[in-house]
């Protein structure tokens, strides 16, 4: 039996997915939003993580880490995300949090079984149609701390609130914000989330 984890923040999208996936007898499924899934993972010690890489939360930027801690077994959940290809942002920032899977939301349900199966083995799976979706993540300039200041303050987040919440000095966080403008090729902090949210790595 392959204890799942389904995590996702629409309720009406999370409970169907969940009642499909209960139906195969080889599946025991529980589910839960974001914020319920620290709480989750350590009791349920699922065997997959299937989580959508879209957060309501924490300024939109999914926990991914908290989802592969290991248990008190030290056994570490095998992570598998739901993604789109114009969020290369996201498959980054999955990819580095070591996801096995990488299943296209706009896809087929089955690719979500198939995957399920193969990253309980330890196997990787990824749809091909995710491919431009790497290519475009692998020429993101970007680092994942300069992505995480980065969606902070298209929320609207102050220097401070961004400094607070990833545990940086204020000066540390301006010196982020000036390597993004250069980066990016923008004029200011506004022109740089602009452009990144236009070439979805936010």
């Amino acid at each position: 039996m392959i204890r799942v984890l389904l995590v996702h923040d629409e309720c009406l999208v999370r409970s169907v997915l969940a009642e499909w996936l209960r139906q195969e007898s080889d599946l025991a499924v529980h589910d839960t939003s974001w914020r319920g899934a620290p709480g989750m993972v350590r009791s349920v010690r699922p065997d997959v993580c299937a989580a959508d890489l879209e957060c309501a939360d924490s300024y939109g930027i999914p926990p991914l880490g908290e989802l592969s801690r290991p248990g008190q077994d030290r056994v570490r959940p095998r992570l598998l995300v739901l993604a789109t290809a114009n969020r290369p942002g996201l498959l980054k920032r999955a990819a580095e949090a070591g996801a096995l899977g990488y299943v296209d939301k706009e896809g087929s349900p089955q690719n979500l079984l198939r995957g399920i199966r193969r990253v309980a083995e330890g196997e990787r799976f990824v749809n091909d149609s995710l491919g431009f979706g790497f290519l475009k993540a692998a020429e993101m300039p970007l680092t994942r701390r300069e992505l995480s200041v980065l969606t902070l303050a298209a929320e609207g987040a102050s220097i401070a609130e961004i400094a607070g919440s990833l545990h940086l000095s204020h000066g540390t966080v301006r010196n982020y914000m000036a390597a993004i403008t250069r980066k990016t090729g923008a004029r200011n902090r506004i022109d740089a989330i602009r452009i990144s949210q236009g070439q979805g790595w936010l």
